[in-house]
């Protein structure tokens, strides 16, 4: 009877895990996430050995993507408990009241500490024993040796690392630097507010400015010059930029991706030779000339132009 009670549970649980899974759907929010922290998590990954994936499935699980208060306000992103922590602290509830959690001025300090926390703790030492590349065998062994106590942990990390496809970067032997360096760098919301999110298109990095965002204050975000930016857009470094506008961090292109070789743009209500060359990341004078256009050439609506 015992042994039909224990198997009668654990189809239970099964069937409770399945559900879980069945029910998660894409965000934008956890691709957000992704984006911005992949390369700051290969980083981790090539000097501590902890697979990209699951230091991201965990991230973005732990801190609601970010958005969580431990990450907001203490730039925790894996719900580090104290647990001797010499470091500045906040309270936060959690299987008890007001439980100390470590808190950390950057998310660059969050993913460093995650690292050490695992690799320097003989609690998850068989842990490195895995290949690297075994994310599910991961997700099972942070659950075995007791980081969280959610039943369902490892099912979790497992459903987001496969919605996400996050294990194609646990073979990564390389990343982006500047992404890494940056990514790390975002400020709580009790410190003015987040970065804003670095995207990367057309072979160049953008970001979309917020009202009130300037090519000076920009630039001192991004570690940039704020003239450079300013050119690098083809503007002005005085012009007023607006909610919604496309601001590259480099040079852009001569063309676009080479999808549009066969696919050229319409233009639309309200498109501007300037803003498609923003749309697509290509220098303004470059779709004058794929167009065989003059300067002072008015655009109608319907008229097809080359990109690429």
């Amino acid at each position: 009877m015992y042994r039909i009670q224990r198997l009668f549970c654990s189809l239970l649980l099964c069937c409770a895990c399945l559900t879980s899974l069945a029910q998660m759907k894409w965000s934008q929010t956890f691709q957000n996430y992704f984006d911005q922290y992949k390369d700051l998590a290969i980083e981790q990954m090539l000097r501590y050995h902890i697979p990209a994936s699951i230091t991201l499935a965990q991230g973005v699980f732990e801190s609601r993507a970010g958005l969580s208060p431990l990450a907001t306000i203490g730039n925790n992103h894996f719900g580090i408990k104290c647990h001797g922590w010499t470091g500045r602290t906040m309270a936060q509830d959690d299987d008890a009241l007001g439980e100390c959690f470590r808190a950390y001025d950057n998310s660059r300090q969050s993913y460093e500490d995650h690292s050490k926390f695992l690799s320097q703790n003989s609690r998850y030492a068989r842990l490195f024993q895995l290949s690297q590349t075994d994310y599910k065998g991961w997700a099972h062994g942070l659950k075995a040796c007791g980081y969280a106590t959610n039943p369902n942990y490892a099912y979790k990390l497992i459903e987001i690392i496969e919605l996400y496809r996050l294990y194609q970067y646990d073979g990564a032997k390389g990343y982006d630097k500047f992404m890494a360096r940056r990514s790390g760098q975002d400020q709580p919301a009790s410190r003015g507010g987040t970065l804003h999110p670095i995207k990367i298109y057309n072979k160049n990095y953008y970001l979309i400015a917020r009202e009130g965002d300037t090519f000076k204050s920009l630039g001192k975000e991004t570690e940039l010059s704020g003239r450079k930016l300013a050119k690098y857009n083809e503007r002005d470094y005085k012009d007023v930029l607006h909610a919604g506008d496309v601001v590259y961090l480099k040079k852009k292109q001569k063309r676009a991706p080479k999808e549009f070789k066969r696919n050229p743009h319409r233009v639309r209500p309200g498109d501007s030779m300037y803003s498609i060359a923003q749309l697509y990341g290509i220098r303004l004078k470059n779709l004058y000339k794929m167009n065989h256009l003059d300067p002072d050439h008015t655009l109608r609506v319907g008229e097809v132009l080359r990109v690429y």
